[in-house]
């Protein structure tokens, strides 16, 4: 654990038996929206891996503390750090969607080193240029019980409302998120598949994001941002690079 770092207590989801999988869920969602309600985890499982989901702090049946002393830069990155050691992990692979592609990312350029690992719902343009989001995201919060259809704000504010998402927990974790420096990408060895919807550039070009990684492939699956999790070919994408 790093110094300033203080241990929340996680929920870890886990599914199936074999090789270690991190998971990570993307920003107000959770592991079970994210990953097990619509069968993505049960796929990836039956190709024999353990796939362990944790819900991030602030997050599905994670703690939400109103602590600022809980919130240092990087959090997130932090808990995970603390999660492969607190299960005694070596050799695993590890992958997210939107923000868990995000953390996976930044895990990456500090030093972790999965065998393989996958960025999902991410393109090169949401790993930096953080201010503007975050602010995006503040805003959603502190107006969200005001919100109206029309608003470009308006479909967060009611996946915030459907998650039960605590807003002061929230944004005090969105202001420990940094900027990824792209030119730290292209030291990563690391074998990464990136995943796409087809209609999703939410986070800006996948391709952008896969041409800077020295060993990245990218597959399209159908999809926008939000409905991508919902196919079967999410799965079934990184199984199939994940057993190769």
């Amino acid at each position: 654990m790093m110094p300033g770092h203080r241990a929340a207590p996680l929920a870890v989801h886990q599914l199936g038996a074999g090789r270690p999988l991190i998971l990570l869920h993307g920003l107000f969602s959770n592991a079970h929206v994210n990953w097990i309600k619509y069968g993505t985890a049960a796929a990836i499982a039956e190709r024999g891996f353990r796939v362990i989901m944790p819900d991030f702090r602030v997050h599905g049946q994670s703690s939400a503390s109103h602590d600022l002393d809980d919130y240092p830069a990087d959090v997130l990155a932090l808990d995970v750090e603390a999660l492969i050691s607190g299960l005694g992990l070596s050799d695993y692979d590890l992958g997210g969607f939107s923000l868990g592609a995000r953390t996976t990312a930044l895990l990456l350029t500090r030093g972790l080193a999965p065998r393989r690992a996958i960025l999902a719902g991410m393109g090169l343009q949401g790993l930096s240029g953080w201010a503007k989001r975050r602010d995006f995201f503040l805003s959603v919060i502190a107006d969200r019980d005001t919100i109206k259809h029309g608003d470009p704000r308006w479909l967060s504010a009611q996946f915030m409302k459907t998650m039960k998402v605590d807003g002061e927990a929230a944004a005090l974790l969105l202001r420990t998120f940094g900027d990824i420096d792209p030119a730290d990408l292209p030291g990563i060895a690391t074998p990464i598949l990136v995943v796409s919807g087809a209609e999703d550039r939410d986070n800006g070009s996948p391709q952008d994001l896969t041409d800077i990684l020295p060993n990245a492939r990218l597959e399209e699956i159908p999809g926008t941002h939000m409905s991508s999790v919902t196919k079967p070919e999410l799965g079934r994408v990184i199984g199939d690079f994940l057993a190769a």
